[in-house]
């Protein structure tokens, strides 16, 4: 990538407090300027919600919202629906605003894919995927199916061969079609609707995804406004495209003057959004209890910064972040913690992976409280070992 002359230096303290202030998970008194916001304000901000596990999700949802609980993050899912559940960055599933969706679905969709990872016999031709997507959006549109029934449907709609138990599964193999069901979510033909029981559904959710090349330079913004700064390879990472594909869209967009470089301290060159290079002179300060697979702890960069020490080992799995819930301290990872549920008692156990003064025992305290009010419960606190091992 062709280089500039960088006419600002960012500290890794000053680019992390900043993170931390947009994320509403700065202390009250560096974030008493901004309003508080709502659900969907505050996965905005965050860039999306990581709803693998959907609990974990409203937490790192109402953690960021004050007076926001649990049941508001449902409301305004299901109800409201100014939130969407669907395939996102990853591919993974995550919490979306009902109004960004064009321009995820538009971005998603123009990220390269890939090689195949199934054998030969599993694969699908190019024709074959667009049918399937095609089905797919037909079979749900005005309707709620669970997978079984899309099942039926997508079969019906294209052939057999679609429906061949080809790919390996939990207990056993699905029908070929289901290695594009991350796909119809990405180009907007697909999303997740109220369980029916315990099954999950999907609908369409009519979205018209916007053009790719606008949608990728939004998401760009949104992501070095959030993360920033930030390099090519952290967006490849965080989105988990092709790292010379996010190169060439880095250099084309600093081409059009739409972000510019910095000097970010262990990174060397890295990239704001234009124009945003107001950073923060106070270090991140505060107490900060953070749900499995947040946001903040698996796309802050560079990692090691963020889990410093001790905290690499025992808060990430394999340099994996997100497999704990994690205590921060003064903006970096600090300890894990875990809780465990029966009726409204919520029992959480922190590990602080040192000593915590009187100051930060009450801070944490309180956001063992906040923790209840979000998880509408009566929560106990011990500080001791978690014995519980990383999600899977």
């Amino acid at each position: 990538m062709t280089t500039r002359a960088r006419s600002t230096t960012v500290s890794w303290s000053q680019a992390n407090a900043r993170r931390l202030d947009r994320q509403s998970l700065a202390d009250s008194a560096s974030s008493a300027s901004h309003a508080a916001p709502d659900a969907a304000g505050a996965v905005a901000s965050m860039l999306g919600a990581h709803a693998q596990v959907l609990s974990a999700a409203e937490l790192s949802v109402a953690l960021r919202a004050p007076g926001v609980t649990r049941t508001d993050v449902r409301a305004a899912l299901w109800a409201d629906r100014a939130l969407v559940k669907t395939f996102g960055p990853r591919g993974t599933v995550h919490l979306l605003p009902a109004e960004e969706l064009p321009m995820w679905t538009g971005a998603l969709s123009a990220v390269p894919s890939g090689g195949s990872p199934f054998s030969k016999d599993a694969r699908m031709t190019p024709e074959q995927v667009e049918e399937v997507v095609a089905a797919v959006a037909g079979s749900l549109t005005g309707a709620e199916l669970t997978i079984d029934e899309l099942s039926d449907e997508v079969i019906a709609r294209t052939g057999p061969w679609a429906g061949d138990l080809v790919m390996p599964a939990f207990q056993g193999m699905w029908p070929r079609w289901r290695q594009v069901l991350h796909l119809a979510g990405h180009r907007g033909a697909l999303c997740h609707a109220p369980n029916r029981g315990r099954k999950a559904t999907y609908t369409n959710p009519g979205t018209v995804p916007m053009p790719g090349p606008e949608a990728t330079a939004e998401l760009v913004g949104r992501y070095l406004r959030a993360y920033g700064p930030a390099t090519p390879v952290h967006f490849a990472q965080w989105l988990s495209a092709p790292r010379g594909w996010a190169g060439r869209l880095f250099e084309d967009l600093a081409g059009a003057g739409a972000i510019e470089e910095v000097a970010f301290e262990d990174c060397g060159p890295a990239w704001v959004a234009a124009g945003d290079t107001r950073f923060p002179s106070s270090e991140p300060r505060g107490v900060r209890l953070l749900p499995y697979f947040d946001a903040f702890t698996i796309a802050s960069r560079p990692r090691e910064r963020l889990f410093p020490g001790a905290a690499y080992g025992r808060a990430l799995a394999g340099g994996q972040a997100g497999n704990f819930p994690v205590l921060l301290v003064d903006g970096t990872v600090a300890g894990v913690w875990h809780q465990r549920r029966s009726g409204k008692r919520i029992a959480v156990t922190v590990e602080p992976l040192s000593p915590l003064d009187a100051g930060r025992m009450r801070a944490l305290e309180e956001q063992v409280e906040g923790l209840g009010r979000a998880l509408e419960g009566s929560p106990e606190l011990t500080v001791g070992k978690v014995t519980v091992g990383g999600h899977a």
